[in-house]
């Protein structure tokens, strides 16, 4: 039977921003995935929550997930709470992922650290059996966090995932949010957050971390806990 991935993430563009390669190759190998955004990722400047739906939508197509799902926690006041866990401990009994990802702990923006807390104590709460939330206890057997920071630091990966035959799709996927990154934000965006647009600056940076292991394009990872390997076939 395949293998099953959940990601957990704040925002509708934070999976494909971060690990949207990861997803699409999941995909090409068998592995049902499925992502659930923790807000709609609304108010944005040219954004609305259905225009953001759509585009969502869209970049799950192009990645090829199972499904996606929106909870409805407030975006910019995103909260570790007992009533957010269990919304989201929820989406875990049901998907019952084999392996769940959430953003990287360390971040500037609130909502991803809030995000962050809130998945791991989900995770927990999957498992407990005297509970009122619907489904069957469920405990993913490993949690990894996706790296997309933004603070301007480098942290360590546990490993670096070769994309490079699904980078291009990431790039496709991104590309669905136009409210967010299309032009209709304009240069004057760009400039007010000192950044270059972000399609070439996620090339260099999966080009970067490629590099690391001698392959076009790679995705970084970080996980807490030591990572095992049941055999050195894979080993780059």
């Amino acid at each position: 039977m395949a293998a099953t991935a959940l990601v957990l993430a704040a925002h509708p563009d934070d999976a494909e921003i971060c690990m949207g390669a990861t997803v699409a190759k999941l995909v090409r190998q068998g592995w049902r995935v499925e992502l659930c955004d923790l807000t709609d990722g609304e108010p944005t400047p040219a954004g609305s929550p259905e225009r953001r739906a759509a585009e969502a939508a869209r970049a799950a197509a192009i990645l090829g997930v199972a499904r996606r799902t929106t909870l409805a926690l407030p975006n910019r006041y995103l909260m570790d709470g007992v009533q957010a866990r269990q919304q989201a401990a929820e989406v875990i009994r049901e998907v019952r992922p084999d392996l769940l990802f959430l953003h990287y702990w360390e971040d500037a923006h609130p909502d991803h650290v809030q995000a962050s807390r809130l998945g791991e104590a989900a995770r927990f709460y999957a498992k407990l059996t005297k509970t009122e939330m619907r489904g069957e206890p469920c405990y993913p057997r490993r949690v990894v966090h996706f790296v997309g920071s933004h603070y301007r630091l480098h942290r360590a990966p546990s490993f670096i995932l070769d994309v490079s035959d699904s980078f291009e799709t990431k790039l496709e996927a991104v590309a669905a949010y136009e409210s967010q990154f299309g032009a209709e934000r304009g240069q004057e965006w760009v400039a007010a957050r000192s950044r270059p647009p972000l399609a070439p600056a996620l090339r260099s940076l999966g080009e970067y971390f490629g590099r690391l292991i001698g392959v076009r394009y790679g995705e970084p990872f970080i996980m807490r806990e030591e990572v095992g390997l049941a055999s050195l076939d894979a080993l780059l």
